[in-house]
């Protein structure tokens, strides 16, 4: 794993770097360290990176032009911040985790625990993904996508409107940022429970689920009995 920590306060940022290196261990691959936003807006740009850990405040200028130029890239973001406040704004902008200042090994572990795990943990405030198109990046509100669809190292989001957006993340990494109404129903899919009208069993041990705009998508064997039960138990009674 390339890991970027991007913090102005040197003794925090030493610590940030030990707690990383402690907790990845041969997983690390390397470890770079920025203090100011310019010097890692141009490693970002130059620098193939996995995970980014992101102060908000560097040195009186915001971290959040850091998300607002590079969130559609395939790379994860954990925010370690003393600024609260600023918690929802960055979940919205579909941060994995935002730790709180101040924070020990502990905290940090778990976040990359759910990292490493696959676990959905994304707080309900996403309210789009960023798109990149001919260098421009713009949001996609999630409430427009009918569902998602992996495509290789990228996700096709397929939007109600007919339309397709390619999202730089992986449809694995993607899931880790959507609310829990979604759910990786087949291994090249997501959807949202607020898109399903209902479950099609076809002979042979074939699922399929039929969405708000009448298309279907396949349902995973493998996902058929806990899809079954989370969703259609209630929307069949």
């Amino acid at each position: 794993m390339n890991v970027l920590i991007v913090e102005d306060e040197e003794i925090i940022s030493k610590r940030i770097e030990r707690f990383v290196r402690e907790i990845l261990g041969s997983k690390l691959i390397s470890l770079t360290v920025k203090n100011n936003l310019e010097e890692a807006i141009y490693f970002i740009e130059s620098t193939k990176i996995n995970l980014l850990l992101l102060d908000l405040n560097l040195n009186n200028k915001s971290g959040f032009e850091v998300l607002n130029r590079f969130l559609s890239e395939s790379f994860q973001t954990i925010i370690i911040s003393a600024y609260e406040h600023n918690a929802i704004t960055a979940f919205e902008y579909g941060v994995i985790d935002f730790i709180p200042k101040p924070f020990n090994k502990e905290r940090l572990e778990k976040a990359f625990y759910r990292l490493f795990k696959r676990e959905n943990f994304a707080e309900p405030t996403l309210k789009y993904l960023m798109i990149k198109k001919r260098g421009v990046v713009n949001p996609v509100q999630l409430n427009d996508i009918l569902f998602l669809k992996g495509a290789g190292v990228y996700t096709e989001l397929h939007l109600k409107n007919g339309h397709r957006e390619l999202h730089s993340k992986s449809l694995e990494n993607i899931s880790l940022i959507l609310p829990e109404t979604y759910e990786r129903i087949h291994k090249s899919y997501i959807v949202s429970k607020n898109n399903v009208l209902k479950l099609v069993i076809h002979p042979g041990g074939k699922y399929e689920i039929l969405l708000t705009d009448n298309s279907r998508v396949p349902l995973g064997r493998s996902k058929y009995n806990y899809i079954k039960q989370k969703w259609f138990s209630e929307l069949n009674k």
